[in-house]
């Protein structure tokens, strides 16, 4: 039996992928949370070989104990704050995922671990001068607190490799969306807004692009990826390469709830908020061997979702 590790696993991305991984009697899957962003509720029927503990990844002597009572195989390290509103008004906390980061490293060179896979983000591209965007240009150009500290976590990965072996892959997320994820993020904010009635803000002009990952390709792709040894110590896009401006989602989802909402337009960011992304996925798209879900299709899900929660 595999034993697997997920920090952060009550998040969106995390539950969903922590669900998958028990589906399989072959997994004992151990979730770890603070819940400080991420739902309990996110790990409902949790299964005989899904285990919830609640700890503070930058405690390390909380997670010393962890790692040393269930002797981990592989560790997904998703703890992090996220949400670009929260992450712009708290850099401090941002800063200290640093910690985190660190703590896993250590804790997992010095127990039975034998791969970190870790989660970084688009945000490390900065503002592009490329596209589509792949995984062997960095320009370290974005001075947010959120993607230097992915960058950071980059480089510790690669530096405990190099230093102590210990294999990693690094995963870049561009925009993954799922029924757990919170308003925080823009395509469950848009979808509840659009049921409500109520008018949909928009930053600046809305011509700002962005590409969305439907939960299920992610789940798919970083599973194939821990299950094969010949992807160790590689870096993957994980994303959608269908780019849509912020405008154009919200008339989208407008269309498909027959929603009355107004759009209306709010002033720019002042920063965070890059005018485009788009992943090359030639490598995820290989793993995968299948069409990606559609948009349409991940905002009906999502709409079907939010509408039961509103009790309509």
């Amino acid at each position: 039996m595999k034993k697997i590790l997920i920090t952060g696993g009550a998040g969106n991305v995390g539950s969903y992928l922590a669900k998958t991984l028990a589906m399989s009697n072959n997994n004992e899957v151990v979730v770890v949370d603070n819940l400080s962003t991420g739902n309990i509720q996110n790990l409902n029927r949790i299964s005989s070989n899904l285990k919830f503990i609640k700890a503070d990844t930058n405690d390390f002597d909380s997670m010393l104990t962890i790692f040393l009572h269930h002797k981990f195989d592989c560790v997904f390290h998703y703890a992090a704050i996220v949400g670009v509103k929260r992450t712009l008004e708290h850099p401090i906390n941002v800063l200290n995922d640093i910690t985190n980061i660190k703590n896993v490293l250590e804790l997992s060179k010095n127990t039975s671990v034998k791969k970190v896979l870790f989660s970084s983000s688009s945000e490390v591209y900065g503002e592009p001068f490329e596209m589509p965007q792949n995984e062997h240009t960095t320009p370290l150009n974005s001075r947010l607190p959120y993607a230097i500290v992915k960058n950071v976590g980059e480089a510790y990965l690669r530096s405990y490799q190099k230093e102590y072996g210990l294999d990693f892959n690094i995963f870049r997320f561009f925009n993954t969306y799922g029924p757990h994820q919170t308003t925080d993020f823009v395509i469950p904010r848009f979808v509840r807004l659009a049921l409500l009635g109520h008018d949909i803000q928009v930053y600046g002009d809305g011509s700002q692009s962005r590409t969305f990952c439907h939960i299920q390709d992610n789940v798919d792709a970083t599973i194939k990826i821990m299950e094969d040894d010949s992807y160790k110590n590689e870096v993957f896009n994980v994303g959608n390469d269908n780019e849509i401006s912020v405008k154009e989602l919200a008339m989208l989802i407008k269309k498909i709830t027959s929603s009355s909402s107004r759009i209306v337009h709010l002033p720019p960011l002042e920063e965070g908020d890059m005018t485009r992304r788009r992943p090359d996925l030639t490598k995820m798209k290989t793993i995968l061997n299948r069409d990606l879900i559609s948009l349409e299709k991940g905002i009906v899900e999502m709409a079907s979702v939010i509408s039961a929660e509103l009790g309509k």
